[in-house]
């Protein structure tokens, strides 16, 4: 009998589930998928482990034993992987962290779901503009930095890991919410309250008008994103921010966002370190868990 790890994670989510449809949610898989792993066990098995009376799915006596078996298999890696993780020490020791002003609106969850793995991991969080994420990186002094767009005079290692759209916001009773694809001519006769100089946020919303043969106007700048909304909200202008840092105001309906021709602009966030950087395995390991589970804890 051949069976793969990966057939028996199928089979265990099956029969638990008592349906190839969930299971093939649970596992972020088609139908069609689920059903041919759980064929090719059957196959080298030589016998049914399954059967269907009407709509319904039942395990046969050969399916409940592959079961136990399964979910013991999977017991033992779960363990195998913490005594290794425990041998690595993954579990164990302090990241120092930075991270640009607008990632701080959703870094501390993902550290949070990092921490519920590995709960003796602590963190060291610098919350800076892209000036000092530079200067981070100059000094090799954090084990990675989390911005946007990396520099490219440094020689860096760069992971991305979700999408960045910077959208346009408006206090809620603006004539131009509610209108749909507002031209950008329209949309820059207003004027605007911006990230300071040096800003990503920034450079990006400028070099987004700049390719377009198009400049904005600027009232004031603010040196973060919620002095930014608070200005908005208050009705000296409009504003061009992350919809990561939108979540509350959007909610309570504080700000709103205005659908404008070309937006959002599109950015994206990256993990980013010296290039040949040692990093150490909980840092590897956090790289890692932000990579695959980053989109799927923000909302």
């Amino acid at each position: 009998m051949h069976v793969t790890l990966r057939q028996l994670t199928v089979l265990e989510a099956v029969a638990r589930n008592l349906s190839y449809t969930k299971a093939a949610d649970e596992l972020h898989l088609t139908q069609p998928a689920v059903s041919m792993q759980i064929k090719q066990i059957e196959e080298s098995v030589g016998i049914p482990l399954f059967e269907q009376i009407g709509k319904k799915i039942f395990l046969t006596q050969a399916g409940k034993e592959m079961y136990n078996y399964a979910r013991s298999i999977q017991q033992l890696i779960s363990e195998a992987e913490t005594v290794i993780e425990d041998i690595k020490g993954i579990k164990h020791g302090t990241l120092t962290i930075a991270v640009a002003s607008t990632a701080n609106y959703f870094a501390p969850q993902i550290l949070a779901a990092f921490k519920e793995r590995y709960g003796g991991i602590n963190f060291s969080l610098d919350v800076t503009n892209r000036e000092g994420l530079l200067q981070h990186l100059e000094n090799n002094d954090t084990d990675m930095v989390i911005m946007g767009q990396p520099p490219r005079h440094m020689d860096l290692e760069s992971e991305f890991f979700m999408e960045n759209p910077l959208v346009a916001i408006a206090p809620p009773d603006h004539p131009m919410v509610g209108r749909r694809n507002i031209p950008m001519d329209d949309f820059l006769q207003h004027t605007f309250i911006v990230r300071e100089q040096g800003s990503g946020t920034r450079t990006a919303i400028e070099r987004f008008f700049s390719d377009r043969g198009k400049e904005m106007t600027t009232s004031m700048s603010m040196s973060s994103n919620e002095a930014i909304k608070q200005a908005v909200q208050a009705g000296l202008g409009l504003g061009v921010v992350s919809i990561h840092t939108l979540d509350m105001e959007l909610e309570l309906k504080r700000l709103a966002v205005l659908e404008v021709e070309s937006f959002p602009i599109l950015r994206n966030w990256y993990i980013v370190h010296r290039k040949g950087k040692r990093l150490s395995p909980a840092a590897i390991s956090l790289k890692k868990f932000i990579t695959h589970n980053a989109k799927n804890i923000i909302h």
